[in-house]
């Protein structure tokens, strides 16, 4: 039994390590710039939208709670404490959205090809708003990183990846994933 507890311990601070070098490789490729940052909107407690929501009415959508509101300040001092550089910050129309990149990062505009297409009444816009998105980030041209506060729609369609709320997924302009960041 020991032997077990030993090798569990083991295992353990073992992959916290590899998991911290992966983080600290992942923290040098953004410091290098050129990357496209997705960020899955914080915690908004719930599934989608109510029935009858109103994109200009955050009193009708699902927004973040207080640790939702405190993850998103959490991916800011990420990003600040790492020095990482950022060109621009993009969010989707939106509330959870828009509040995430405000807390997190000041200054942000919207773009409605970040948009969530989960509610029927968004669906058909996705195939035009994954063409928009690509073509702007195919003609984006900087030597820092673009950053996209989005929806798990989005980023899964798009990277082939499920985020969880709150996590950053780093990749290259061809949407080949380089890593991931969770903030708690």
């Amino acid at each position: 039994m020991k032997f077990l507890k030993f090798l569990f311990i083991l295992f353990i601070s073992l992959t916290t390590s590899i998991k911290a070098d992966l983080n600290k490789k992942l923290i040098n490729q953004l410091k290098d710039g050129k990357k496209i940052i997705f960020i899955r909107h914080a915690y908004a407690p719930g599934n989608g939208d109510p029935n009858n929501f109103n994109l200009n009415d955050c009193s009708t959508q699902r927004n973040l709670s207080e640790s939702g509101k405190n993850q998103a300040k959490y991916i800011g001092i990420f990003f600040t404490k790492n020095k990482i550089k950022i060109d621009k910050v993009l969010s989707s129309e939106w509330c959870r959205c828009k509040e995430t990149a405000k807390i997190a990062f000041k200054d942000y505009s919207t773009n409605n090809f970040l948009n969530s297409f989960y509610s029927p009444k968004y669906a058909l816009n996705k195939k035009k708003q994954i063409k928009q998105l690509k073509e702007y980030v195919n003609k984006f041209e900087s030597n820092e990183n673009l950053v996209f506060v989005t929806h798990y729609v989005l980023i899964s369609e798009v990277l082939n990846y499920a985020p969880s709320s709150g996590e950053i997924v780093v990749s290259d302009k061809n949407f080949n994933i380089i890593g991931t960041i969770e903030i708690n």
